[in-house]
């Protein structure tokens, strides 16, 4: 099972509000691929941050990058009442899927909200790196996602 974090939509600067009013939205390169080579042997969901989204608007927004089809569920703000920062937040995830946090892998673009917190929750994460920090760690790191599948 992935769980992908805000990692496939690209976040453009200056934009406010929820995504799927923004003039474009789009998918990060390969995230679409990415998706669907993955949804057909595991479930995908998203675990997003957004302030601003409701559930509803980030179906919308996925929809209109062409990601929609590929995730199954959305975890944000308004469904599980807390964000990425409280330590509850993946725990929440895990029971409402109900699933056993090794069973769930998080893809993410944030090491802190993302990997780290992930991890503490006894999940498995992958640090999307795009821009190819160089950090000691013993994380699992990609600078693609189509390295992922």
């Amino acid at each position: 099972m992935f769980d992908w974090g805000d990692t496939l939509m690209v976040d453009t600067p200056g934009q406010t509000g929820p995504m799927c009013d923004w003039p474009t939205v789009q998918a990060v390169d390969g995230a679409k691929a990415c998706l669907q080579r993955l949804s057909r042997f595991s479930p995908c969901h998203l675990a997003t941050n957004a302030e601003d989204s409701t559930e509803m608007q980030i179906r919308l927004a996925l929809k209109r990058a062409g990601l929609s089809d590929y995730i199954q569920r959305i975890f944000c703000r308004e469904n599980l009442g807390m964000g990425k920062t409280d330590a509850d937040y993946y725990v929440a995830i895990t029971e409402k899927l109900n699933v056993i946090p090794e069973s769930i892998t998080m893809v993410g673009d944030s090491l802190e909200r993302d990997v780290q917190q992930a991890i503490k929750a006894g999940l498995k994460a992958v640090w999307f790196n795009p821009k190819n920090t160089q950090i000691q760690s013993n994380y699992t790191i990609i600078t693609q996602l189509d390295k992922l599948i």
